[in-house]
């Protein structure tokens, strides 16, 4: 493996590569400390800290996660990259609804890049509308709960409207960030920034769970189990991740002119966790829902908010735990029926004369491939709700599931990322004669 490390360095193009990544990567961390005009960052420190700590810790953890800490620090680069991911997967739901964007899709690359081209301008629709938001949140002091200190200095039009353009205008570079790295660095821009995003906050919620005891020697013991929990449950989510369902294809040999073409044999690669981590992310977004109602409405006495408080909003609720398990298995299967189509890849099977061994090419093809993928989606499913609980039975063990860094949407982010992004240098390598990492 050192090896391997020295030989990437070896290189003059895949080092100028990793170089310009790390480069890009440092300015994108340096770029979420740099406080945006007009904030009080003392104000903004010691409400931040009393969110991370109270009863809405849940909420405050996940944004403080995805952000990196940009965004309870309101900086240039609050929003993160978390409205090019939404303005990604919302196109890619469209794309089975409006027929235009399905024919884009079928063109291939010239049609990716009219794609390409749609998201960028429904991520600065985002960003503006998440600034907006955000900026009149920070100045009416709704973003932190009962703190009393005063997070903006100026509360005039024209200086509200600056802090608006300030995040907007950080959401573009971090997009265009992303997109240099992408092109000229190693992996994908969007997903090697969010990994940092998440990376960079491990060390702070591993030593907060060993500050959060009393007891300095049970402090060190937890922090080593915990340390213990999450390199077990990293070989895990790894071990599941590069699990595939190779569905064998043959190619029966064609006359294209004068020329005897195909007779070939290849595979289908079906994972087992064919929907990634969308499913846990649209679990965790719809049950913040009721929590957010229950936040506005709480001077109110009525039962529907009390219902929600006592079992929609507590993480060692039956209730919520039961609710969040059925949520992630049914988006599951929901974004793997718009993202797999059974009918689709059997037509072009039978298009370029493929089939599968034992099985008739056309409609009967759609049917094998729709219930193998569906036989796979159960464990996938189950899977990422077993990897969500990890940090809900953190707090009900040790109490300390927003500071619990190893479950749910960070490891698998961690895993995937990290695993696309040493196959990309590993392919790189073998393709200069080198072993690569993974012997």
């Amino acid at each position: 493996m050192l090896s391997a490390f020295i030989d990437v360095f070896r290189t003059p193009d895949l080092r100028k590569k990793v170089l310009f990544t790390l480069f890009i990567l440092a300015l994108f961390r340096l770029g979420s400390a740099i406080p945006t005009p007009n904030v009080n960052m003392v104000g903004v420190r010691a409400c931040a800290a009393s969110a991370l700590e109270g009863e809405n810790a849940g909420i405050y953890s996940m944004i403080n996660l995805f952000s990196g800490g940009a965004m309870l620090q309101l900086t240039i680069f609050a929003l993160g990259i978390m409205p090019y991911i939404t303005a990604s997967i919302i196109l890619q739901l469209l794309t089975v609804v409006i027929p235009r964007l399905e024919k884009l899709k079928k063109e291939g690359a010239a049609g990716q890049t009219k794609i390409t081209q749609y998201t960028r301008y429904l991520t600065l629709v985002l960003a503006v509308l998440n600034s907006t938001t955000y900026v009149t949140m920070a100045v009416n002091g709704a973003i932190f709960q009962n703190c009393s200190s005063e997070i903006v200095y100026n509360k005039d039009v024209f200086t509200i409207i600056v802090m608006i353009l300030t995040m907007t205008a950080g959401t573009g570079v971090i997009m265009w960030m992303g997109e240099l790295v992408t092109e000229r660095g190693v992996g994908n821009g969007m997903s090697v920034m969010i990994f940092t995003q998440i990376a960079a906050q491990f060390p702070a919620s591993l030593w907060g769970i060993k500050e959060q005891q009393s007891n300095e020697a049970a402090g060190w013991l937890y922090f080593a189990l915990t340390l213990a929990v999450g390199l077990l449950v990293m070989a895990c989510v790894i071990f599941v991740e590069q699990g595939q369902r190779r569905i064998p294809v043959q190619y029966a040999k064609r006359m294209v002119g004068r020329k005897l073409i195909g007779g070939s044999t290849t595979y289908i690669p079906l994972k087992v966790n064919q929907s990634g981590v969308i499913p846990v992310i649209f679990a965790s977004s719809l049950l913040y829902i009721p929590q957010l109602i229950s936040q506005f409405m709480a001077g109110d006495v009525n039962p529907v908010v009390e219902w929600i408080n006592t079992y929609l909003v507590k993480y060692d609720s039956p209730v919520y735990n039961i609710v969040y398990l059925l949520l992630i298995i049914a988006f599951c299967f929901f974004y793997v029926s718009i993202t797999f189509n059974p009918t689709e890849i059997a037509d072009n099977m039978k298009k370029y004369g493929g089939f599968i061994p034992g099985v008739r090419a056309g409609e009967p093809t759609a049917r094998y491939l729709k219930y193998v993928i569906s036989r796979l989606t159960w464990p996938g499913s189950l899977y990422l709700a077993i990897i969500s609980l990890i940090p809900i039975l953190a707090f009900i063990i040790f109490g300390t599931y927003q500071k619990f860094p190893f479950g749910g949407t960070s490891i698998l982010i961690i895993v995937g990322v990290g695993l696309d992004t040493v196959k990309q240098i590993q392919s790189q390598l073998q393709q200069r004669n080198y072993e690569g990492f993974l012997r």
